[in-house]
């Protein structure tokens, strides 16, 4: 039995519910807008834990019987509901979040590991020791450094240094003119490198590819100038590709999006990793089977 849990609207949940179904899979959504109408049962004792889980029309099961899961656990919106049903759902939300963190079953991906990316000067020491290249990286709240690393590098980009996105945003003129703020907001400053995008989604001993050509800094935002970045799939090197492979899992993430870029000179840099992926653009734009490749790590066929 696999349980998968998430918006049920949210696209990636929908591809990965579609390619379940194609697979023939028993699974169980439990969507995180009906947790009000769900219940979670837990018994701790001598052999361990045991409950079960039951959801919107009285469809229960038992945890012992949750062999996968695949968890996209974004916070409930609540807005809406009475005060007891708000309470019960952000309730069952965090005894969620929780249960994922010490059931036995194979879980993609644990909350404890989705934290490798709540930091990002923390996660770029992590890829450099993985091997891969990083940018030249400051994180100051000092307007004098900020200058001073400009002057030695030339281009430079900045973004927060937290795992709430941000946009990444080349560092000219108008932006330095702004930089008496960082006293309040240390931030993270990188040498901008050249070359092309390639974002890799690792899923269990799979690394799927794709290139992405945008003259945008941050691709993810091509469209504000109207124009949209073309995505196509593209094959790594066999040793990039274990290497990728490699650094998800030391992080202990079955599935991960890791930002590259290719350089002029062939070498790849290493940005950072998304411990939960929106993969499903990537699939709808380049037709990589990443849905597919996640419906059987979670069946156990790959």
């Amino acid at each position: 039995m696999i349980l998968v849990y998430g918006h049920g609207d949210d696209p990636p949940i929908e591809r990965l519910v579609a390619a379940l179904h194609t697979a023939g899979a028993h699974f169980q959504l439990l969507d995180i807008a009906a947790l009000a109408q769900a219940t979670l049962h837990l018994q701790v004792g001598p052999q361990g834990m045991a409950g079960e889980l039951v959801v919107v029309g009285g469809v229960c099961t038992a945890l012992a019987d949750i062999r996968a899961v695949y968890a996209r656990p974004l916070e409930p919106a609540v807005a809406d509901l009475a005060e007891p049903a708000k309470k019960h759902a952000l309730a069952l939300h965090r005894q969620l979040v929780e249960w994922l963190d010490v059931t036995p079953a194979r879980v993609v991906s644990r909350p404890a590991a989705m934290q490798a990316n709540a930091s990002k000067p923390l996660q770029a020491q992590w890829i450099g020791e993985a091997g891969f290249l990083v940018p030249s990286t400051l994180v100051t709240s000092d307007e004098a450094e900020v200058r001073a690393f400009r002057r030695t590098h030339g281009r430079v980009v900045f973004k927060s240094i937290s795992g709430i996105r941000s946009i990444v945003t080349e560092l000219d003129d108008t932006w330095l003119s702004r930089m008496h703020r960082l006293a309040q907001l240390p931030t993270q400053f990188q040498a901008h490198v050249p070359g092309v995008d390639v974002r890799v989604h690792v899923v269990g001993q799979q690394a799927l590819a794709a290139q992405i050509t945008s003259t945008a800094t941050d691709y993810r935002y091509a469209h504000r100038s109207g124009t949209a970045p073309q995505v196509v799939a593209t094959t790594l090197p066999p040793a990039v590709a274990a290497q990728c492979v490699a650094m998800s899992q030391a992080m202990g993430l079955p599935l991960s999006g890791i930002d590259l870029r290719l350089r002029p000179d062939g070498q790849y840099v290493c940005f950072e990793v998304n411990p939960m992926p929106a993969f499903s653009y990537f699939e709808a734009e380049s037709g990589l089977p990443i849905a597919a490749a996640l419906a059987g790590l979670l069946m156990g066929s790959v």
